[in-house]
């Protein structure tokens, strides 16, 4: 067992992880198993550091007197004083000294330049040369060298400038000028090269390339399955829906442009000139983009657009009668969308490419998305389809899934069931969208690129898959009695409180921790400045967001019955997801918060639900 070479409480200097910079810190422990120092900062941060990753105090400071005696400007001065005493006539003698430096200097700079001058004449294949060897006579070439002039001597061209460094003919000073020169560039490229090798995205979620791979094609499949199955009249999941369309039947070019119109008209939403500007957070150069909060406004100005529709007698339930067409359009225009940020993202810059979506790998990087924040202008593709088309789109299939209803049924008003899927799934996209400064904070935004996973998540598996139990209730009304109306309604309520009073705790202190108003609440300093709440929600369980997510999307499904599984699909796979961005958020965040984040894990045991994960 190797002997420590620090001990506890010692003063010493540690290195920064993945930096050249030591700062001051104490060492506290010594692991004999792992042989590492548990280190503290002067800010409190502890780490845990590699016995060659600290240097001693003694060392640092003896390297710096080193230098600085041995500097070229205490040698100069050293040796101009030793020449002082003894010299009566000090000012003179020091001139005409100087100025025989002055012609020494000229002599030996025309001497050298004469002897590359002397090895151009001999050794230059120039063109006096090539016309002797083409039979020239030898007279032309001496008439040409005596012509060379004195100013042609002392500027010397780039071949002269080739044969001074060849032969060593150019002053000390200058040449190790040049080599500091050299080897300060030789630095910054292998600092560059170092920083873009480790950009590189090492560990792969979603089963790395050939997971990926699979997840491109299975995705639409379970998207037009689980639609196939709300249409059968026994919607079990064994029950495959038999036959299957024709492929001509998905397909049809006026849904596709009614699509396209309704992207276009929430883009130009967007770029309207209203709602308050806003800095998202830094970005790893540290420069921080502008986001324009207007979504709550699109939404208004849908609502007033489907209402003059819905007065002029459209027929919403259209989006009923086509619902796997719209989907179909839907996921053809988000693989379109995909391939597009892909080739853009090849030209954009290593720091503007995302820290998941950068592995190298054709297929990893096109369904994670290569490029962070892929914009057009000011336009945000990412952050315009993260809330707009596909969550304000729900809200509108929810509303044509009742009107259809409605009119299948000969029913005067919708059913309780469908009246309360509407009102709850409508409050949580207004929440989302009255909040959404909010979604700037999220790991969607300030971690993964834009690719396949989001651009068909935001425009097809969220408009086609959380309406499911509209899209269900259509087919398979359910009736519900009052006061099971009034409890599954206070289970929502309970599930929205726990949402939306946790993500406001936690993007009020990201914004502004020293806020006078979250002084109630403790939490844990780390390496990064930012800190890990352990009091109020986040305090009860690591991520009490989701666990207000889990109870809603429970809510969302009691109005259906329980005569099939089919609409408590939504509430299996936002479990599953929602434990694997769990264990994503908990690797993500061990790596950027170290030991602070154990502790955390230490004082907050429960994951998601208290007493049981």
């Amino acid at each position: 067992m190797p002997n420590r070479r620090f001990a506890d409480g010692e003063m010493v200097m540690g290195r920064w992880p993945g930096s050249v910079l030591y700062y001051e810190v104490q060492v506290t422990s010594y692991n004999d198993v792992s042989h590492l120092y548990t280190v503290k900062y002067k800010d409190g941060t502890e780490l845990e550091l590699k016995e060659s990753d600290i240097r001693s105090q003694s060392s640092f400071k003896h390297r710096k007197s080193q230098s600085s005696s041995s500097s070229p400007s205490r040698r100069s001065t050293s040796r101009s004083r030793s020449r002082s005493p003894g010299r009566p006539a000090k000012g003179r003698r020091r001139s005409s000294s100087q100025s025989r430096e002055r012609k020494d200097d000229k002599k030996k700079t025309i001497q050298e330049t004469n002897i590359a001058l002397l090895v151009l004449v001999l050794f230059k294949p120039s063109e006096n040369n090539t016309r002797r060897y083409n039979g020239e006579p030898e007279s032309t070439e001496r008439n040409d060298t005596s012509r060379i002039t004195l100013e042609q001597k002392l500027k010397p061209d780039l071949e002269t400038e080739r044969v001074l460094e060849q032969y060593s003919l150019r002053p000390r000073k200058e040449e190790k000028k040049k080599e500091e020169i050299y080897s300060e560039k030789k630095i910054f490229e292998t600092i560059k090269t170092i920083e873009k090798a480790s950009s590189k995205t090492k560990e792969l979620e979603f089963g790395g390339r050939i997971g990926t791979f699979m997840l491109i094609f299975f995705l639409p499949a379970t998207v037009f399955y689980l639609l196939l199955m709300c249409k059968q009249d026994d919607p079990s999941l064994m029950n495959v829906p038999l036959p299957l369309p024709a492929l001509e039947s998905l397909w049809e070019a006026r849904v596709f442009g009614v699509f396209l119109l309704w992207f276009f008209l929430q883009a130009l939403f967007y770029l309207l000139p209203i709602g308050k500007v806003v800095e998202g957070l830094p970005l790893s150069n540290g420069r921080k983009l502008h986001y324009r909060i207007n979504g709550f406004y699109a939404f208004v100005l849908t609502a007033a657009a489907i209402g003059t529709l819905l007065y002029f007698e459209f027929e919403l339930h259209y989006l009923y009668d086509h619902f796997m067409q719209f989907a179909v359009s839907a996921a053809a225009f988000s693989m379109g969308l995909s391939i597009y940020l892909y080739i853009r993202s090849l030209k954009a810059p290593e720091e503007e490419l995302a820290p998941g979506g950068n592995s190298g790998y054709f297929v990893y990087d096109f369904f994670t998305g290569h490029e962070l924040n892929p914009r057009i202008g000011s336009f945000d593709l990412k952050y315009f389809c993260e809330l707009r088309p596909g969550l304000i789109g729900w809200v509108v299939i929810n509303l044509a899934m009742l009107l259809a209803e409605m009119k299948i049924h000969n029913q005067s008003m919708p059913s309780l069931s469908m009246i309360l899927v509407n009102s709850f799934q409508l409050l949580y996209v207004v929440d989302a969208l009255w909040n959404e400064e909010a979604i700037l904070t999220t790991m969607d935004i300030t971690h993964d690129g834009f690719g396949f996973m989001l651009a068909f998540g935001d425009l097809v598996w969220v408009p086609f898959v959380y309406s499911l139990q509209a899209f269900y209730l259509v087919g398979h009304p359910t009736a519900i009695s009052w006061p099971v109306a009034a409890a599954i309604t206070i289970l929502n309520c309970i599930g929205y409180y726990i949402f939306r009073s946790a993500n406001s705790q936690k993007n009020s202190f990201r914004r502004n921790p020293a806020d006078p108003k979250l002084a109630y609440l403790k939490f844990i300093p780390t390496a990064t400045g930012k800190g890990l709440l352990v009091t109020g929600w986040w305090g009860f369980v690591r991520h009490p967001n989701y666990l207000g997510d889990i109870i809603m999307a429970l809510a969302w499904s009691l109005p259906c019955g329980f005569n099939h599984i089919l609409p408590y699909f939504y509430v299996i796979y936002f479990i599953c997801l929602l434990i694997h961005r769990e264990a994503r958020d908990e690797h993500h965040c061990k790596q950027k918060y170290g030991l602070a984040w154990e502790r955390y894990c230490q004082r907050v045991p429960y994951r998601i639900f208290p007493y049981i994960y």
